[in-house]
């Protein structure tokens, strides 16, 4: 298994979510919170965490007669691991560039950026 699994497509994110939301989770689980949210198989969900488990996106158990599922990373690492990409590729690695083009999308609230400038100034205390 990979020591960095690969960046997780759309559908894989959505697994992922249920998992670092709920923890440690069985294919019916996932496939029960899945399914509220739109159309899905359980044998879509399956095979899904099967390619995510081959991939070292999640860690399977097979301990148990139901086999458990677990994000192989933590949320915050996968999230890094998808902004750098998307700064990358979509932003010429201009981090104003992709917060500008986040703002834009999406009006934030004096309380979004309220919340920005305090990340912004612990960041920058961490860098001295």
């Amino acid at each position: 298994m990979p020591s960095d699994p690969p960046r997780p497509t759309g559908a894989e994110l959505e697994i992922l979510t249920v998992l670092w939301s709920r923890g440690p989770s069985t294919v019916r689980d996932v496939h029960e919170v899945v399914s509220e949210r739109k159309a899905a198989q359980y044998t879509t969900v399956l095979k899904q965490l099967q390619v995510m488990a081959e991939k070292g996106i999640v860690r399977r158990d097979e301990t148990q007669r139901s086999h458990v599922y677990a994000p192989a990373k933590p949320k915050e690492w996968t999230r890094k691991q998808l902004a750098g990409d998307l700064l990358q590729r979509a932003f010429d690695g201009s981090p104003g560039g992709m917060v500008l083009g986040a703002l834009s999308a999406k009006k934030a609230s004096k309380r979004d950026l309220a919340e920005m400038r305090r990340m912004i100034d612990e960041y920058e205390k961490g860098m001295r």
